[in-house]
């Protein structure tokens, strides 16, 4: 396994490691959710805070497992009109597709630590922070961003091997 092989190898354990934790949080959330449901039928009264808490908690999934799913392909994809493509052009289209996304998660992450450092508000219900949250933003844009590379270094290796 060369050098690129390694980095590939390091970037996507951490990802799935991260995503990892954040499946952590499915049984709490459900329980949550459960409880405040019950809460309302059977007493008439929800647990106060509960919405909010689990907002959070499904935040912190969603972007936790961001990078996961682009490394298995998880993402929609519309292959309705490059299937149809030649093998060159689906692969270079497919450059031009992660370089533009690869741009816009860029911004995205820089964006989301920028916004996330500056944060100092905190929940309503429960007084809870937002800077973590906002932050998060920001590392799972820049664990997207690694993934995209991988991604348009195998597209540009078999570009070469196409060639």
């Amino acid at each position: 396994m060369g050098k690129n092989g390694i980095i590939k190898f390091w970037i996507q354990r951490v990802n799935r490691w991260v995503c990892y934790g954040g499946m952590l949080l499915i049984i709490p959330l459900m329980l949550l959710t459960s409880a405040d449901v019950i809460g309302r039928v059977a007493w008439a009264r929800p647990f106060p805070g509960i919405v909010e808490l689990s907002s959070y908690m499904l935040d912190v999934f969603i972007l936790l497992g961001l990078a996961y799913t682009q490394q298995v392909k998880g993402h929609v994809r519309v292959s309705m009109l490059t299937s149809r493509l030649p093998q060159r052009a689906q692969i270079f289209l497919e450059i031009v597709v992660t370089i533009l996304s690869l741009f816009i998660m860029a911004l995205l992450a820089w964006q989301g630590l920028v916004v996330g450092m500056e944060e100092t508000a905190v929940s309503d219900m429960l007084r809870i922070p937002q800077r973590p949250f906002k932050l998060l933003v920001g590392i799972a844009g820049f664990l997207l961003c690694l993934e995209l590379v991988v991604d348009l270094a195998a597209a540009c290796s078999a570009v070469r091997r196409n060639a």
